[in-house]
């Protein structure tokens, strides 16, 4: 009988009202409706299911799971067969309808403990009473769906668990097919709000504030400093926003793509190159109402001389690199391209360039691991590789750290094992940047460190190379020294001294620095090496003289003279010179601090250091975040209190 009024009298149900109650009848249908709903707004194709196979999933009584294909209409004159292929008549499982009209399937071929009165198994006897109820159940369902020709032969039965891995292998079926586009429209918005001006599919460049910086007298960048570049001539670019990292010191947020190979459709280099230099120059031409800006230096900044492909992304993952080299080259663009060293091979086919970096992020695998967030499982080998063939190039390489506190300050020893790997020809250390906070990065302000942290990093470094050198062996590591240091970027550079330092005419017992490029014999180089491949050059046949307030030490710390240094206008100096302990003893004008101020300070470092200790602490939060302690820090940045 039915219930609430919810059946016919007759024992037979009533036509299925369509509103997923169990009682009525319905409830496994509208589940199915509902499923078949989301897979064909999936797929493109009519009619086809997960996987291809034309499946109705459902949940039955007690919330089980219920996978069941749609079975044909039996025709009167074929014998129904079982599963296994024997006759129905002579099957061991075959049950008998019960009163409720359900049917009892526990036999081989049973599909569910309880089965309800609608999903009979597959040894049932669909007489031409069931096909009737069957027909009623499925009224209400569409005309799309009634003209699906399910095949109850050669067909797997698809679970719900399995639709996510077969959803991803129809996707990536899809896209090898043909080649998406690398940036989302959603990226895009994203990376364009930044001030990123998109080139083609893949590629991208935007103004640099040094470039800005420079234009206003202001300042270089601590590549003009180490390597003389002209900040305001530089462009900065990539030819691949993708990157196989996710390094948590990303200063672009991971509002990029990630990959660990080539998947995309591909731009012409020759198109990438012009298109990303007239984009530069556009911007450029932006500047002109900016405050302050030097018309001679606007001028010249409309011819791009250097190219910075260090923007975002990874630009060694895109296929046609070396013809984008070629074509900066024939611009007599110098190129300064960096690496995370994670593709080996396309580092070991690489043209030659100005200056190759490879970043060594961290000196143990844990810590890679924990930085750069790789998406390869073997990124500690393919690093490895990766600084193995620089020894291998003829020209600048450097292994580039950039020291993270809390994250890769410590096991400095390992770090050297990585640079005696490559025998680079400069070490670049710098202190991390902090960018703000975001749900990309756990980050924040005491792990970026302080430029005299940055001097003692290196110096602590340098000692490790040492040691490493006097181990000898077949293959000795060669010296470095402290060349050059820009503190504005809290940027140390360590040079090779065979390659880069020669006796100083006025004292021969000092070293003269050249780490500076001449760029106009690289380009000879270059353009002669592209006409014959066989043709070597080196490091020290495009060299220049270092200038004395770019070498590390000097007063100047890295500041080119004969630019103005900008300091925002302020009511109060801040602290600006300290003393071993971390005790200020000179404001921002260089003025020195009273006595009597100097032993106020230093009554409440001794209070913080009773209060934290003397050592740097570092505490781990929930979530990832890292916050460090010294009590040598804290009056680092405050304003002079009178």
């Amino acid at each position: 009988a039915a219930k609430n009024g919810g059946g016919r009298g007759d024992g037979k149900k009533s036509k299925s009202l369509m509103v997923g109650d169990d009682e009525v009848g319905d409830a496994a249908v509208v589940f199915d409706k509902w499923m078949n709903g989301v897979v064909f707004s999936i797929f493109t194709t009519e009619g086809v299911g997960v996987g291809g196979n034309k499946v109705i999933t459902g949940k039955g009584k007690g919330g089980k799971v219920n996978n069941a294909k749609k079975q044909p209409k039996p025709k009167k004159e074929e014998e129904q067969k079982c599963g296994d292929g024997k006759e129905e008549s002579s099957c061991a499982c075959k049950s008998s309808d019960n009163e409720k009209g359900a049917s009892d399937n526990t036999g081989c071929c049973s599909n569910n403990e309880e089965a309800s009165s609608d999903n009979a198994g597959c040894c049932s006897n669909n007489s031409q009473k069931d096909a009737d109820e069957e027909n009623s159940m499925t009224d209400s369902l569409s005309e799309e769906e009634e003209d699906d020709d399910y095949d109850s032969e050669g067909e797997d039965i698809m679970d719900v668990e399995d639709m996510g891995n077969v959803i991803s292998k129809q996707s990536s079926s899809k896209k090898s097919k043909e080649p998406q586009e690398m940036v989302t429209p959603k990226q895009a918005k994203a990376l364009k709000k930044e001030g990123y001006k998109l080139i083609g599919t893949h590629s991208a460049v935007k103004l640099c504030r040094w470039t800005k910086h420079q234009l206003r007298g202001r300042g270089g960048c601590y590549k003009h400093t180490h390597y003389g570049i002209t900040s305001y001539q530089c462009m900065e670019a990539t030819p691949s926003l993708a990157c196989a990292n996710k390094c948590v010191f990303c200063w672009r947020h991971h509002k990029n793509p990630v990959g660990r190979e080539w998947r995309w459709k591909t731009d012409d280099p020759k198109m990438i190159v012009e298109a990303a230099v007239n984009a530069h120059v556009d911007l450029i031409k932006e500047t002109r109402g900016i405050p302050g800006i030097q018309m001679d230096r606007w001028h010249d900044a409309h011819t791009v001389r250097h190219c910075a492909l260090s923007l975002v992304g990874e630009p060694i993952m895109y296929p046609h690199i070396n013809e984008l080299l070629g074509e900066l080259h024939e611009r007599k663009i110098s190129t300064y391209l960096v690496t995370n060293g994670q593709h080996p091979k396309a580092i070991e086919d690489l043209v030659p360039i100005t200056q190759l970096y490879v970043s060594v992020d961290a000196s143990t695998p844990e810590s890679l691991e924990a930085v750069d967030r790789p998406l390869f499982r073997d990124a500690w080998d393919r690093l490895k590789s990766s600084l193995s063939c620089l020894k291998r190039k003829g020209q600048r390489t450097v292994a580039r750290l950039t020291v993270v506190k809390g994250w890769n300050s410590d096991e400095i020893g390992g770090y050297a094992r990585l640079i005696a790997l490559g025998h680079c020809s400069l070490v670049e250390v710098k202190g991390v940047t902090f960018c703000g906070k975001s749900d990309a990065s756990n980050l924040n302000m005491s792990n970026s460190p302080w430029h005299h942290e940055v001097v003692n990093f290196t110096k602590m470094l340098l000692e490790e190379l040492n040691a490493i050198r006097e181990e000898g062996g077949d293959d000795p590591l060669p010296e470095y020294d402290l060349a050059c240091e820009h503190k504005h970027s809290c940027s140390v550079l360590l040079a090779r001294v065979d390659q880069f330092a020669v006796p100083d005419p006025e004292n021969p017992s000092k070293r003269k620095w050249k780490t500076w490029v001449d760029y106009d014999r690289f380009q000879e180089l270059a353009a002669r090496h592209a006409a014959d491949p066989t043709f070597k050059f080196g490091v020290e046949d495009y060299i220049a003289d270092t200038p004395d307030w770019a070498v590390f030490g000097a007063d100047e710390e890295g500041f080119d003279p004969t630019d103005n240094r900008h300091r925002k206008k302020m009511k109060h100096p801040k602290y600006a010179k300290f003393d071993e302990e971390g005790v200020p003893t000179h404001d921002t004008f260089n003025e020195p601090l009273p006595a009597e101020d100097i032993s106020k300070l230093r009554i409440q470092l001794e209070e913080k250091k009773r209060q934290i200790g003397d050592d740097v602490t570092v505490t781990a939060l929930r979530g990832g975040e890292k916050i460090i302690d010294d009590a040598s820090l804290m009056f680092r940045g405050l304003v002079v209190i009178r």
